[in-house]
Parts: C-alpha cells; sequence; structure tokens
C-alpha cells in the first residue's frame, strides 16, 4: 500500500492479548560505551529523514502544488479523494460547528483545554516585544516598529492521532500577535469529519476559519490560495514528510515557522534516575510515528540494564505498540557516558528537539547545554507536559536545527520595520562618511543624494 502523502493515515495492527502483534519483532535497543561511535550514530538518527524516499516525494509534492495552483478547489477536492478516500466538500467548515463541538465536549476534557489555554496564553503574552525609539548622537531618531501579520495559517496534523494541543499551541501566539484572520487547515478523518476535540480547540482560540484538507495540497492552498481559502502570510504547524517538503516548496512566497522533522527526546539521566520512568518518558516520543527517536545518554550502568526491561513492561497492552517498538529498534538508542559532561558533549552534538535532565542537579547541567529545543529539568518535569500545558510553545527544532533555529513564538506572527528619521544637523555630521562609502562602491547617484542636500 502506497505511502499517504496527505494525512498518513495509519491504523495500529489488532494486538494479541499479550500487547503484541501477531509476528511482532522483539525489542532491540542499541546500547553503546564507545563516545566515538555514538557520536557517529547520533549523525545517523539526525539525519534519518534524509533518504531515498524524501527524493522521490519531492517530485509528488512538486506536482501536488502545480495542480492546485493551476486548478485551484477542484484540486483539493481531486487530491483528497485521492490521498485521503474522502471528498471533503464543502472544504469550509461552519463556525457553529467549531462552538457545538465545544458545547458537547466532557467537562473534565473542557477545563484540561481552559487550563491549557490560560497557561500557554500567559506565557506567550510576556512574549510580545516591544518597539524601539532611540535618539542618535545628533539628534535623529531610530527605531523599530512591530507589526503582526494580517493573515496566518495554521496547519493541524491528522491521520494517527489528534491533535488538540498542537491547534492551541500554533493558534494562540497568533492571536497574541494580532494576526487579524487566522486560517486553520486539517485532513478529514475516513468519514469526512474533524475530530471534535480538534474543533473545540479550534472555538476556544478564536480561529477565524477552517477547512477540511491536508497535505501538499493544503500548504499550496495557503501559500497560493483558491476561491474558497484564502492565501496567507504565514505557515505554521507540524505535518508528515509531504507537508514539510511542501513548505520547503512554497517558502519565501510565504514565511514558515520550520521544517519540522519527526519527534525526538533525548534524556541525560544519572544513578538518581528511575528505569520506569525513564521508559516512560522514551516511549512517550516513540509512540508519535515510526520514525520518531528515543535516545538515553546516562552514566549509570545499572539504569541502562534496567531500561530494556523496563519499556517491554509498558510495551505490554501498549495502544500503540507496533508504532513504538518500529521507532526505538530503528531509533532507540542506550549511550552509557563516563560522565555528565561526556553525555552533555553528545547532547549538543545532536540538538535535539526535547531534552529531559533526570539527574540529581538538573540546574547546572541546563546552564551547560548548547543546543536543545525545550530542556526540562528534573525528574518532576516530564517532558509531556511542555506538550500540553506547561507555556512555552511545543513546537520546536527537529534533526538538529536547534543550533540555529528555536521554538515557535509570538514573533513568528509579527514583522518588525526599521523607522529613521536624520535631521539637518545629523545628516550634515555623517553625510560626508556616506559619501566616501558611497564612492568606494561606485555608487554615483548614493553619493548625489546626500551632496545635493549638504550643498543646498
Amino acid at each position: 500500500m502506497p505511502f499517504n502523502p496527505s494525512s498518513a493515515v495509519a491504523a495500529s495492527p489488532s494486538l494479541h492479548p499479550s500487547g503484541r502483534t501477531p509476528g511482532a519483532a522483539a525489542l532491540e535497543l542499541e546500547v553503546l560505551s564507545d563516545l566515538t561511535a555514538a557520536a557517529r550514530r547520533l549523525d545517523q538518527i539526525a539525519d534519518r529523514t534524509n533518504s531515498g524516499q524524501a527524493e522521490a516525494a519531492i517530485k509528488t509534492v512538486d506536482a501536488i502544488l502545480a495542480q492546485v495552483r493551476t486548478e485551484g478547489d477542484r484540486a483539493l477536492l481531486d487530491l483528497s479523494e485521492r490521498f485521503d478516500g474522502v471528498r471533503p466538500d464543502p472544504l469550509r467548515i461552519p463556525l457553529q460547528q467549531l462552538q457545538a463541538a465545544w458545547n458537547q465536549c466532557d467537562s473534565r476534557l473542557k477545563a484540561a483545554l481552559e487550563l491549557a489555554h490560560e497557561r500557554i496564553l500567559t506565557f506567550h503574552q510576556i512574549q510580545l516585544p516591544s518597539d524601539l525609539d532611540l535618539t542618535g548622537p545628533h539628534g535623529e531618531r531610530l527605531g523599530r516598529r512591530w507589526r503582526p501579520v494580517e493573515t496566518a495559517g495554521i496547519y493541524i496534523p491528522g491521520g494517527r492521532a489528534s491533535y488538540p494541543s498542537t491547534v492551541l499551541m500554533n493558534a494562540l501566539p497568533a492571536r497574541v500577535a494580532g494576526v487579524k484572520r487566522l486560517v486553520m487547515v486539517t485532513p478529514p478523518g475516513p468519514d469526512g469529519q474533524v475530530n471534535a476535540t480538534v474543533l473545540a480547540a479550534a472555538h476556544l482560540a478564536g480561529v477565524d476559519e477552517i477547512y477540511r484538507v491536508g497535505g501538499a495540497q493544503a500548504i499550496a492552498a495557503l501559500a497560493y490560495g483558491t476561491a474558497t481559502i484564502p492565501r496567507v502570510d504565514v505557515i505554521t504547524g507540524p505535518g508528515n514528510l509531504y507537508v514539510t517538503l511542501a513548505k520547503k516548496a512554497v517558502y519565501g512566497r510565504v514565511a514558515i515557522d520550520s521544517l519540522a522533522g519527526p519527534s525526538e527526546v533525548l534524556v541525560i539521566a544519572d544513578h538518581s534516575a528511575r528505569a520506569d520512568q525513564v521508559a516512560a518518558d522514551l516511549l512517550a516520543q516513540a509512540e508519535h510515528d515510526p520514525l520518531a527517536a528515543a535516545i538515553l545518554l546516562t552514566t549509570s550502568e545499572a539504569l541502562a540494564a534496567a531500561l530494556p526491561a523496563a519499556l517491554e513492561a509498558q510495551l505490554a497492552h501498549h495502544p500503540r505498540a507496533a508504532i513504538t517498538l518500529a521507532a526505538l529498534n530503528a531509533w532507540g538508542l542506550v549511550v552509557v557516558c563516563p560522565n555528565l559532561e561526556a553525555a552533555a558533549a553528545l547532547s549538543d552534538r545532536f540538538a535535539p528537539e526535547h531534552l529531559e535532565l533526570l539527574v540529581e542537579q538538573p540546574e547546572p547541567l541546563a546552564k551547560r547545554i548548547e543546543h536543545a529545543g525545550a530542556i526540562f529539568l528534573g525528574a518532576w518535569s516530564p517532558e509531556a507536559v511542555g506538550d500540553y500545558l506547561a507555556g512555552p510553545n511545543h513546537t520546536l527544532p527537529t534533526s538538529g536545527t536547534a543550533r540555529f533555529a528555536s521554538a515557535l513564538g509570538v514573533e513568528t506572527f509579527l514583522r518588525h520595520t526599521s523607522l529613521i528619521h536624520f535631521n539637518r544637523q545629523a545628516l550634515e555630521a555623517t553625510g560626508p562618511a556616506v559619501v566616501t562609502l558611497a564612492d568606494s562602491e561606485g555608487l554615483h547617484s548614493h553619493a548625489q543624494s546626500v551632496r545635493l542636500r549638504l550643498e543646498g
């Protein structure tokens, strides 16, 4: 069966009473103590999506983008039917349906969404940058002014799970920034409908428009516009390989947040860490996707030895055992390190999306770390709290890009404009230097524009 470029729907196979798929492979977790070999393996894991599959997918994405650009809404319907097996007509979901989904929410789920909304909103409100207004040495005024983009599009994945948390994490920074029109796209399920909790979260977050379309075709619609879906200024949100490649292809026509790859967690642990907690935190990432990476760097040989049994125990009866086991066997890794400094150096080389510090003194180790999307300090800070409601954004750099990239935030939806107001004194004081620099570059009119003022 071909890989679905739209929503990557893949149901977990039926499980035996033991919790395992019929004929499922056993856990084969790679364990290393050679730091040079470990560094090479971490490089391979970081580069796990640069494969022949990606090269083939580029051709598919290019064809999808061209079809949507040419055919508009008709292409969205045809491509959704082709890849998702449904024809989402109409594309737009009425706002009344979002309200109804919120009203029908279970009270505990509604309370959890409201708590997450409050914490995420509060944290992002603090991020709003201030305008600059400075006076120079000759009375000139210099400044920088922040303004929101007018329209933003957020992509919410479907497929293996539903992600109301991603709705909040993408929509609320846009709202705080002051975006006037917030558009959401998400692939429909096999029944043509969108998950009710995702709709409820969209209502809570104040999404203006929502469309039942996913995959590369949804990114194309947001970038180019169709009769139904408006062109936007920035696109944010994670997705599968096809979504990521589409975002890469349209960058420049629109802004994007990042090129998100599969999820990953790296845990640095010492003798104080509990094997069951480490196992749970590794599984929390491995259950996302067969390409998810789950890595433990530990100074404790006892912990490394105990981990496989702890993982096996929690994999029994796991509802996503097939996906989780595939990720662990392909992209799981345990490295026994001589000390925490060696672990920190390996972690910085990998630059993980999520970094957990399950050590006795996490604060000093956190200060040592240079590259990570988010750092979770201590045994009481499992990565899951960051996914849902801690406050900082859970849309983070992956695949080593934490070396130069940051989490999605309010600034993703803002742009700044420089303001320059010179007076006569300032131009007289600095103009000769401008003329000299312009002449050195051979740009006559640049220099002349200043000379005329100074000579006049």
